[in-house]
Parts: C-alpha cells; structure tokens; sequence
C-alpha cells in the first residue's frame, strides 16, 4: 500500500509541477518580486498536502509562536534548520509568514520545469567548487533579500543526513548573522521518520517540526554562534525522535 501511495503522489508532484512551473515561467515575465513568490509557493503546498492526503504524512509544528514574534518585529532572520529530507525545502516555503531566499547548488537550475521556475525567484544559488566566490555572493544577496524583509534559508550541515546521524555543521549562515545583524534561528525537524533521504517510499506519520530561541548575532563571532544553534538543534533532535539516537 505504502508503495503505491507514494507512486501516486510522485504523479501527483509531476503532473502539478509541469503545469504549475510552465504558468509560472511565462507569469514571470509581467510579475516579479513578493507577488510571484507567493504564487510559486502555491505549489509547495500542493505537495506538502498531497503528501498528507496521498501518503498521510502529517506535521506538528513547535515553538511557531517565536517565529511570528520576529515576523510582527520585522527582526532579519537567518533560518538554520536540520537537513533530513526534500520535505523541509517544500514545507519552508509553506509553513512561514515571509518568503525565503534559499542558498542552494546552482545544479538545481538545470532541473526541467522546477529548476526553471526557481530560476525567477530571488534566490542565491552558488557554484560549490568556488568557494570564495560562492561566499560573496552570498554576502552581497543575502544582505540585499534581508534588507528587503526576506528571510534567508540555510542548511548548515549542506547536505541531506539520515534519520539519527549528525552532518558537519558549516559557519555559513553564522557569517552571514553577524554580518548583517540578524537573530539565527535553529529549527529541529524528524522529516526522515516519514520521508527517508533518497527513499521513493513515504511513509504515513507525524513530522515534528522543532523552532528554537532566536539567537541574536551582535557581538558574537560565527563559530560560537553556529555551536550555541548546533548544540540546541542536536539536542532537540534526541528529544523529537530518541528512538532513532538511541544507542
């Protein structure tokens, strides 16, 4: 049954995406900005709830009273969230009151109809292999999106790890913090429970999803700042899912 839940939902994401992408690629040419970014992440929800309908993967969310604190404050605000599976970057979009400006690989531009769509979203996507170049772009945008009421996304640990494991937390999104004077925010989420890294399986459950204390950047240099979110985000992930720590 799992199977064949989570084969229909996959038709479900590509059928929705070539229509959706394909409206949003010739939209793009009279809209941009805020208006255009909400309407792109019209489709983020339609595979989130299909994901819910299709494959009764549910979500619970804790601490989201913190983050529409910072939105009603206007606070620049660096989201710094656990990395499990492709849920997070289709959920985000959804779940918060402001739009997103993900740090992500360029490679994911080449991808037909997503890529392209994304391509016309104030997004930073960077060349991996050139790292001092990959940094000031992200400087210089992230600064410029914060400047004007985005919040900036990123994964610390860069990749997707699996349920249990912990990834190498980059200082990526601390510099960027104590760069622009915005709070981080560690988000702790059990994604893998239900949707495994690189599983075609989904799997019916309940995603907690974990918002920490915003962490203010002033005076702070990036590696403290990065090990006080690492240390809160580890820690509440043995709390969500001790299960999988277990041992």
């Amino acid at each position: 049954m799992a199977a064949l839940r989570s084969t229909v939902f996959l038709l479900w994401m590509a059928g929705t995406l070539v229509v959706y992408a394909s409206v949003a690629v010739l939209l793009s040419l009279v809209l941009r900005g805020k208006p255009f970014y909400w309407f792109c992440s019209g489709w983020m929800r339609l595979a989130v709830h299909g994901a819910r309908w299709i494959c009764g993967v549910r979500w619970r969310l804790h601490g989201y009273e913190r983050v529409e604190a910072l939105d009603r404050a206007g606070t620049p605000v660096i989201l710094t969230p656990k990395h499990q599976s492709a849920w997070e970057t289709l959920a985000f979009p959804a779940l918060m009151p402001r739009p997103l400006a993900f740090v992500f690989k360029r490679e994911l531009l080449f991808i037909p109809f997503f890529g392209w769509a994304i391509a016309r979203l104030d997004m930073i996507h960077i060349d991996r292999s050139k790292r001092a170049q990959a940094w000031a772009k992200v400087a210089r945008q992230g600064a410029e999106f914060l400047q004007r009421g985005l919040w900036v996304i990123m994964f610390p640990e860069g990749t997707r790890t699996p349920r249990g494991a912990q990834g190498d937390y980059k200082t990526g999104g601390a510099r960027l913090a104590v760069a622009t004077d915005a709070v981080l925010l560690p988000i702790a989420l059990t994604s893998a429970r239900c949707w495994p890294k690189g599983g075609f399986i989904k799997r019916p459950g309940v995603i907690e999803v974990s918002f920490g204390p915003p962490i203010p950047s002033a005076g702070r240099r990036p590696e403290a700042l990065m090990a006080e979110a690492e240390a809160w985000i580890e820690a509440e992930m043995r709390r969500l899912d001790a299960e999988a720590y277990r041992g």
